[in-house]
């Protein structure tokens, strides 16, 4: 099979319910068994990745087999502490009489759509960059695939706008030095530009997290479908859209194919439909690596139960694992 070599954070997405969390942490653990330090983080708001390993997971990594760590960025939290760093930012640099209404207008922006996204690629521009020391990989669970699209499409969009909030700044700094020298004053007397640096600042993180996203050699991304219509669909138009901002594609995981052995007429009719969605995940990601997990007869739950599919993406060598 073809493999993907380099890899250090890895995506997997798609629509809601077909099995994102349990593929992500099958993943996971295959790298984790191979001696590699792997972190998981789950940004999906449902927070199902404690519920399928019998778990509490936090805010903070917890070791949950050898090699590796799990994390779940709760979004709401994650906005909330971005408004107090931001709004700690700004009551150093607003005068004390604005502060009120500076503080009114963050408030109002924070309930704006897209503020919650923002906060939480924050958040994951700081996983990425933070824990890059700390671990062999990343590996995120996502949220549905609208979401996720939305989140993975910031660094271009929040790089575009903090150059014309700097473009606006560097205007303004430019004024100030003409009444600066003006007023008869030398250019090393006028102040340090607060609100620029730290524009700058988060230009970089933002610069940064986005040269890595899209290199294919650092960043993959992986889709989970079921042999359904609408999740290849979903799959296949969200390839695209992830094609569009240069975010590379690594493979597909075809999720619940009704294993072979399984009988029954209601299983037979079942598996005449499946193997035409079978046909169409040939036809629309045949020149990706694709790994076909089939049903499994009861509930997945646990790092034992997790580890067959683990062992199937390890024989496969689905992402270049060995």
């Amino acid at each position: 099979m073809k493999g993907h070599t380099g890899e250090r954070i890895a995506f997997f997405g798609g629509k809601g319910g077909v099995g994102k969390t349990t593929c992500s942490v099958a993943y996971a653990l295959s790298l984790a068994e191979k001696g590699q330090r792997t972190l998981l983080v789950s940004t999906d708001p449902a927070h199902s990745l404690g519920d399928l390993l019998n778990v509490r997971i936090g805010d903070d990594s917890l070791k949950v087999s050898d090699f590796l760590y799990v994390r779940e960025i709760d979004p709401k939290r994650a906005s909330r502490r971005y408004l107090e760093e931001v709004k700690e930012n700004m009551r150093e640099l607003a005068a004390p009489r604005l502060w009120k209404e500076v503080e009114r207008q963050m408030d109002f922006a924070a309930a704006s759509p897209g503020a919650d996204e923002a906060a939480l690629f924050d958040e994951m521009v700081s996983v990425i960059l933070e824990a890059e020391g700390a671990y062999d990989r990343i590996v995120f669970d996502t949220a549905p695939t609208g979401h996720t699209l939305r989140l993975l499409s910031l660094p271009e969009l929040m790089g575009v706008w903090i150059e014309g909030m700097l473009a606006r700044r560097r205007k303004t700094r430019e004024l100030q030095r003409m009444l600066h020298n003006a007023s008869g004053l030398a250019d090393d007397d006028q102040p340090e530009d607060r609100v620029y640096a730290l524009l700058q600042r988060r230009k970089n993180r933002f610069a940064s997290a986005r040269e890595r996203l899209l290199d294919p050699s650092y960043t993959t991304f992986y889709f989970v479908v079921n042999p359904e219509r609408l999740s290849i669909l979903e799959a296949f138009n969200a390839r695209k859209m992830l094609n569009k901002y240069g975010i590379p594609v690594g493979g597909v995981v075809v999720n619940r194919v009704i294993p072979e052995q399984a009988d029954g007429a209601f299983l037979a009719q079942r598996r005449k439909q499946e193997k035409l969605h079978l046909k169409e995940v040939e036809e629309r990601f045949g020149d990706l690596p694709l790994l076909y997990v089939p049903l499994e007869p009861e509930d997945i739950q646990g790092i034992a139960g997790v580890r067959t599919i683990s062992e199937r993406f390890r024989r496969e060598s689905f992402g270049g694992i060995q």
